[in-house]
C-alpha cells in the first residue's frame, strides 16, 4: 500500500499531427523559461516526452500531489498561454492537452516489487518475527 506522500508516477498519451511533428520538435527545443518553471513550481519533476512512430506522445512525470499540480497549472496564466498554442498539435484532443490527455495505467515498476519481493523474503525467513507473544 502506498502513503499519502508516496511519490505518484504519471504517463500519458497524446498524438501530434504527423504534418506538425517537426514544428512539435522545435516548439520543444527549448521550451519557454517561464513554461519550465511553472511545471516545477507545479510540484511535477522527473518529467520526459517520448515521440513515436506516427506522431505517437507518451509523457511522464511525478509528482507527490498530481490533483494539486493538475489545479496550479489550470490556474495559470503561463500554462493557458503555453497549452493555447499547443492544442493545434494534436489529434482528436478537446481543451487543454495538459488537462485532455489519456492517463496509462501503470502495470509494473522495478523498484516497487524489488521491495515487495524483498520483504516478502524477509517475513518468510523469520515467520515468527511479528507474531506477539502471550503472558
Amino acid at each position: 500500500m502506498t502513503s499519502p506522500t508516496a511519490t505518484k508516477r504519471v504517463c500519458f498519451q497524446l498524438v501530434v499531427r504527423p504534418e506538425l511533428l517537426d514544428e512539435y520538435i522545435a516548439r520543444h527545443t527549448p521550451v519557454w523559461p517561464e513554461m519550465l518553471a511553472e511545471i516545477a513550481a507545479a510540484g511535477r519533476r522527473n518529467y520526459s516526452l517520448f515521440l513515436g512512430e506516427g506522431g505517437r506522445l507518451i509523457g511522464y512525470y511525478e509528482t507527490d500531489d498530481d490533483e494539486a499540480a493538475q489545479a496550479y497549472l489550470a490556474h495559470s496564466e503561463v500554462a493557458a498561454r503555453w497549452e493555447a498554442e499547443m492544442a493545434r498539435f494534436f489529434v482528436g484532443l478537446e481543451g487543454r492537452p495538459d488537462q485532455a490527455s489519456t492517463p496509462l495505467t501503470e502495470i509494473f515498476h522495478l523498484h516497487d516489487q524489488l521491495a515487495a519481493a524483498q520483504a516478502a523474503a524477509a517475513a518468510s525467513e523469520n515467520p515468527h518475527e511479528n507474531e506477539s507473544t502471550a503472558s
